[in-house]
């Protein structure tokens, strides 16, 4: 079965539902686990509102902080259930490459990830890391929703 699973989280409560249950899965079929958050590099015109408030080591700061949030808790979380894990930082204009590269890189066997389940206009609109993953992944994908 799997030995290596690769966990991208972007901090949303969707994506710790889908740690949570990714660790599950690794503890239950002796996996291995990485976790991954992707953060977009500062950009001078933007229409993230994150960037377009702050200067870039404000922004670099805040999305740092929140990114070691996110891993140190997924990490905490993994010690809890016995599951080995690795927590990765990665800053990327493209998230979805980000994530497939890391997986790459790592030998990583499945991706584990969160789906907002957008549809229609609002999933064409904001697009979906998701299904960005689902369509250029070599390596199967496991979405929670």
């Amino acid at each position: 079965m799997f030995k290596h699973i690769l966990v991208p989280t972007d901090g949303s409560a969707l994506s710790t539902t889908a740690i949570q249950q990714a660790l599950q899965l690794a503890r239950d079929v002796k996996a291995k686990v990485t976790v991954v958050t992707v953060t977009e590099p500062f950009h001078i015109f933007s229409l993230d509102s994150a960037q377009l408030a702050d200067t870039r080591p404000a922004y670099e700061k805040h999305v740092g902080d929140a990114a070691r949030r996110y891993l140190e808790e997924a990490k905490r979380q993994a010690g809890t259930l016995g599951v080995e894990c690795e927590a990765i930082h990665v800053e990327h204009a493209m998230p979805y490459k980000a994530i497939t590269d890391t997986a790459a890189a790592k030998g990583c066997d499945l991706i584990a990830m969160a789906s907002h389940g957008r549809r229609g206009a609002a999933a064409l609109i904001l697009g979906s890391e998701t299904a960005k993953v689902l369509t250029h992944s070599t390596i199967p994908v496991l979405v929670y929703r």
